[in-house]
Protein backbone atom coordinates (compact mmCIF):
# COMPACT_ATOMS: atom_id res chain seq x y z
CA UNK A 1 0.00 0.00 0.00
CA UNK A 2 1.66 3.33 -1.00
CA UNK A 3 1.02 7.05 0.88
CA UNK A 4 -1.30 10.13 -0.64
CA UNK A 5 0.32 11.29 -3.26
CA UNK A 6 2.89 8.48 -3.97
CA UNK A 7 4.51 7.74 -7.30
CA UNK A 8 3.95 4.68 -8.63
CA UNK A 9 6.71 5.02 -11.65
CA UNK A 10 8.96 6.02 -8.84
CA UNK A 11 10.37 2.49 -7.99
CA UNK A 12 10.97 1.27 -4.76
CA UNK A 13 10.35 3.01 -1.05
CA UNK A 14 13.74 5.10 0.12
CA UNK A 15 15.21 3.70 3.12
CA UNK A 16 16.19 5.81 5.93
CA UNK A 17 18.37 5.37 9.31
CA UNK A 18 17.63 7.79 11.60
CA UNK A 19 20.31 7.98 14.81
CA UNK A 20 18.41 9.51 18.04
CA UNK A 21 19.73 10.30 21.32
CA UNK A 22 18.29 12.12 24.48
CA UNK A 23 19.94 13.01 27.82
CA UNK A 24 19.16 15.25 30.94
CA UNK A 25 21.64 16.67 33.30
CA UNK A 26 20.00 15.28 36.42
CA UNK A 27 17.29 12.61 36.34
CA UNK A 28 14.92 14.09 36.27
CA UNK A 29 16.78 17.62 34.86
CA UNK A 30 17.28 20.04 31.82
CA UNK A 31 16.82 17.74 29.17
CA UNK A 32 17.16 17.89 25.10
CA UNK A 33 17.61 15.59 22.15
CA UNK A 34 18.88 15.48 18.34
CA UNK A 35 18.01 13.07 16.09
CA UNK A 36 19.49 12.84 12.40
CA UNK A 37 17.91 11.04 9.14
CA UNK A 38 20.68 9.66 6.81
CA UNK A 39 20.05 8.07 3.33
CA UNK A 40 20.66 4.40 4.20
CA UNK A 41 22.73 3.77 0.89
CA UNK A 42 24.83 6.64 1.01
CA UNK A 43 25.17 7.77 4.58
CA UNK A 44 24.48 11.51 3.76
CA UNK A 45 22.74 13.43 7.00
CA UNK A 46 19.23 14.50 5.11
CA UNK A 47 17.92 15.99 8.09
CA UNK A 48 18.50 17.23 11.70
CA UNK A 49 16.17 17.83 14.83
CA UNK A 50 16.93 19.19 18.42
CA UNK A 51 15.34 20.91 21.02
CA UNK A 52 15.74 21.58 24.40
CA UNK A 53 12.18 20.14 26.85
CA UNK A 54 12.79 21.74 30.21
CA UNK A 55 13.13 19.54 33.21
CA UNK A 56 12.10 16.22 32.37
CA UNK A 57 13.68 12.42 32.51
CA UNK A 58 16.17 10.66 30.45
CA UNK A 59 14.04 8.32 29.28
CA UNK A 60 11.34 10.57 28.11
CA UNK A 61 14.24 12.91 26.25
CA UNK A 62 15.34 9.51 24.17
CA UNK A 63 11.87 8.87 23.30
CA UNK A 64 10.93 12.57 22.27
CA UNK A 65 14.37 12.47 19.92
CA UNK A 66 12.93 9.01 18.89
CA UNK A 67 9.46 10.45 17.41
CA UNK A 68 11.15 13.94 16.23
CA UNK A 69 13.69 11.39 13.85
CA UNK A 70 10.78 9.22 12.40
CA UNK A 71 8.73 12.46 11.75
CA UNK A 72 11.53 13.81 10.21
CA UNK A 73 12.01 10.65 8.02
CA UNK A 74 8.10 10.75 7.21
CA UNK A 75 8.70 14.28 6.22
CA UNK A 76 11.34 13.61 3.60
CA UNK A 77 9.20 10.37 2.41
CA UNK A 78 6.40 9.21 3.58
CA UNK A 79 6.43 5.43 2.16
CA UNK A 80 9.74 5.18 3.72
CA UNK A 81 11.40 2.35 5.54
CA UNK A 82 13.27 2.83 8.46
CA UNK A 83 16.27 1.45 10.44
CA UNK A 84 16.46 3.22 14.02
CA UNK A 85 19.81 3.11 15.49
CA UNK A 86 19.70 4.43 19.36
CA UNK A 87 22.21 3.84 22.38
CA UNK A 88 18.98 3.56 24.63
CA UNK A 89 18.47 0.21 25.13
CA UNK A 90 15.44 0.68 27.08
CA UNK A 91 13.65 2.28 23.64
CA UNK A 92 15.32 -0.29 21.19
CA UNK A 93 14.10 -3.52 23.24
CA UNK A 94 10.72 -1.67 23.91
CA UNK A 95 9.69 -0.83 20.73
CA UNK A 96 10.77 -3.67 19.02
CA UNK A 97 8.08 -5.26 21.39
CA UNK A 98 10.89 -7.99 23.59
CA UNK A 99 10.36 -5.31 26.69
CA UNK A 100 7.02 -4.25 28.11
CA UNK A 101 6.31 -0.79 28.70
CA UNK A 102 5.71 -0.01 32.23
CA UNK A 103 6.24 3.47 33.34
CA UNK A 104 3.46 5.33 32.73
CA UNK A 105 5.27 8.24 31.11
CA UNK A 106 6.91 5.92 28.15
CA UNK A 107 3.37 4.25 27.20
CA UNK A 108 1.88 7.58 25.14
CA UNK A 109 5.98 8.33 23.59
CA UNK A 110 5.98 5.00 22.33
CA UNK A 111 2.85 5.06 20.96
CA UNK A 112 3.23 8.30 19.74
CA UNK A 113 6.48 7.00 18.04
CA UNK A 114 4.82 3.76 16.81
CA UNK A 115 1.93 5.69 14.63
CA UNK A 116 4.47 7.59 12.38
CA UNK A 117 4.67 5.02 10.46
CA UNK A 118 2.91 1.55 9.62
CA UNK A 119 3.91 -1.24 11.23
CA UNK A 120 6.39 -3.15 10.18
CA UNK A 121 7.74 -0.38 8.47
CA UNK A 122 10.59 0.52 11.12
CA UNK A 123 13.24 -1.39 13.11
CA UNK A 124 15.33 -0.92 15.54
CA UNK A 125 18.92 -1.85 16.29
CA UNK A 126 20.81 -0.80 19.68
CA UNK A 127 24.33 1.18 18.51
CA UNK A 128 27.11 1.57 21.33
CA UNK A 129 27.21 5.18 22.49
CA UNK A 130 30.56 6.23 20.62
CA UNK A 131 28.43 5.32 17.36
CA UNK A 132 25.74 7.44 18.31
CA UNK A 133 28.12 10.67 18.56
CA UNK A 134 26.02 13.15 15.72
CA UNK A 135 22.73 12.45 17.72
CA UNK A 136 24.18 12.72 21.01
CA UNK A 137 25.96 15.84 20.15
CA UNK A 138 22.68 17.45 18.58
CA UNK A 139 21.54 16.35 22.28
CA UNK A 140 23.81 18.90 23.60
CA UNK A 141 23.74 21.62 21.63
CA UNK A 142 20.00 21.90 22.51
CA UNK A 143 20.43 21.20 26.58
CA UNK A 144 23.12 24.32 25.60
CA UNK A 145 21.00 26.76 23.97
CA UNK A 146 17.98 26.07 26.59
CA UNK A 147 20.43 26.49 29.18
CA UNK A 148 20.90 30.01 27.55
CA UNK A 149 17.39 30.52 26.80
CA UNK A 150 17.70 30.17 23.39
CA UNK A 151 16.17 27.70 21.33
CA UNK A 152 18.31 25.26 19.32
CA UNK A 153 19.30 26.25 15.77
CA UNK A 154 20.43 23.70 12.63
CA UNK A 155 22.32 26.98 11.58
CA UNK A 156 24.61 26.92 15.20
CA UNK A 157 24.91 23.05 14.51
CA UNK A 158 28.44 21.13 14.43
CA UNK A 159 27.20 17.87 14.95
CA UNK A 160 28.33 16.73 11.94
CA UNK A 161 31.93 17.37 12.30
CA UNK A 162 31.93 13.98 14.48
CA UNK A 163 30.62 12.05 11.55
CA UNK A 164 32.16 13.93 8.11
CA UNK A 165 28.98 13.24 6.40
CA UNK A 166 27.40 16.41 4.52
CA UNK A 167 24.10 17.89 6.16
CA UNK A 168 22.78 18.95 2.73
CA UNK A 169 18.73 19.38 4.35
CA UNK A 170 19.15 19.85 8.21
CA UNK A 171 15.82 21.09 9.62
CA UNK A 172 14.77 22.38 12.92
CA UNK A 173 11.91 21.21 14.95
CA UNK A 174 10.21 22.73 17.44
CA UNK A 175 8.69 19.37 18.93
CA UNK A 176 5.45 20.05 17.03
Amino acid sequence: MTGAGADPEAGPAREFVVEADGGSRGNPGPAGYGAVVLDAATGETLAEAAEYLGVVTNNVAEYRGLVAGLRAARELDPDATVRVRMDSKLVVEQMSGRWKIKHPDMKPLAAEAARVFPPGRVTYEWIPRAENKHADRLANEAMDAGARGERWSPSTSTADLDTGRSAGGRTATDGG
